[in-house]
Parts: structure tokens; C-alpha cells; sequence
């Protein structure tokens, strides 16, 4: 199943709700640190619930540590950012695929963007908003491919 990859998350409790909905999916989540928290943090845990010990959580200190188990694992790195050049539904998405999110503040580094396969976005109607919050781009993003895979039961 596809993979949830948090580059550099720096706000607890968007992590702490990604990290509910990839237990509830029985979705591996990936953090990329530098985070902007510690992993004991109490808003965190708050966030994420009594739900932690059903997180498949793996903790990379720093990208090339998560790159390297990437290669070796192998599948697509699919990025999402609001300069993505493919609408996140015109992706046809695979069992292996991994989903990059960036930080709320800055989104995906563009040298993260540059080893990625493709770049989705999810589009947004009101020009003055910047950004849909992380939690809520990722749970768009995880569903539409495990709709597609067949996954959602």
C-alpha cells in the first residue's frame, strides 16, 4: 500500500492527526527530520489519541537516510505541493507509490521535488488561499489512491 512521507512536519498536532489516519488505514508514516517537535511532544499524543501503538511509524533523521531506504525499497516518489505540475486526481496510483508531504510553513524543498516521479497538486478555488492544512492534504491525497488501488474496503 502506499507510503505517507512527512518532510520536516513542524506542527504536533497535524502530525498527530496524519499519524491517527495511517493507523486507521494501517498506512506506514514516514517522518523526515528535522521535526519541529519532539516525537513525546503532548500535543502529539493529544492529536493522535490512544492510537499510537497502531502507527507503523519509521523515523528518519535526515533525507538521505530516507532516501536510501527508499532506493532500496523501491516504487514512485510522488510529491505534493502547490506548484505540482499534475492534478493529484489525473495520477494513477500504485501499491508502492510514496506520498511526500512538505512542512506547513514551506512546503516540499525543491530538492526534494527534483527526485520525485511526479508532482501532484490539489487544486484550490480561492486565489488568496495559499495551502489546504497538512492533515487535511494528506487524508485527500491517501484516499485517492487507496480509492484507486481498491483499498478503501
Amino acid at each position: 500500500m502506499p507510503k505517507v512521507v512527512l518532510v520536516h512536519p513542524e506542527i504536533p498536532p497535524n502530525t498527530g492527526n496524519i499519524a491517527r489516519t495511517c493507523a486507521a488505514t494501517q498506512t506506514e508514516l514516514h517522518l523526515v527530520g528535522p521535526l519541529g517537535f519532539e516525537l513525546s511532544d503532548r500535543y502529539l499524543k493529544r492529536a493522535g489519541l490512544d492510537y499510537w501503538p497502531y502507527v507503523n511509524l519509521h523515523c528518519h533523521d535526515d533525507l538521505h537516510h530516507f532516501w536510501r531506504i527508499q532506493q532500496r525499497t523501491g516504487g514512485r516518489c510522488l510529491g505534493f505541493s502547490t506548484r505540482g505540475q499534475t492534478h493529484y486526481l489525473a495520477c494513477h496510483y500504485q501499491p508502492t507509490d510514496w506520498l511526500l508531504f512538505g512542512c506547513e510553513t514551506q512546503g516540499l524543498p525543491s530538492s526534494v521535488i527534483e527526485h520525485c516521479d511526479l508532482t501532484l497538486h490539489i487544486p484550490i478555488a480561492e486565489p488568496n488561499v495559499r495551502s489546504l492544512n497538512l492533515s487535511v492534504s494528506v487524508a485527500i491525497g491517501l484516499f485517492e489512491a487507496r480509492r484507486q488501488i481498491g483499498a478503501n474496503g
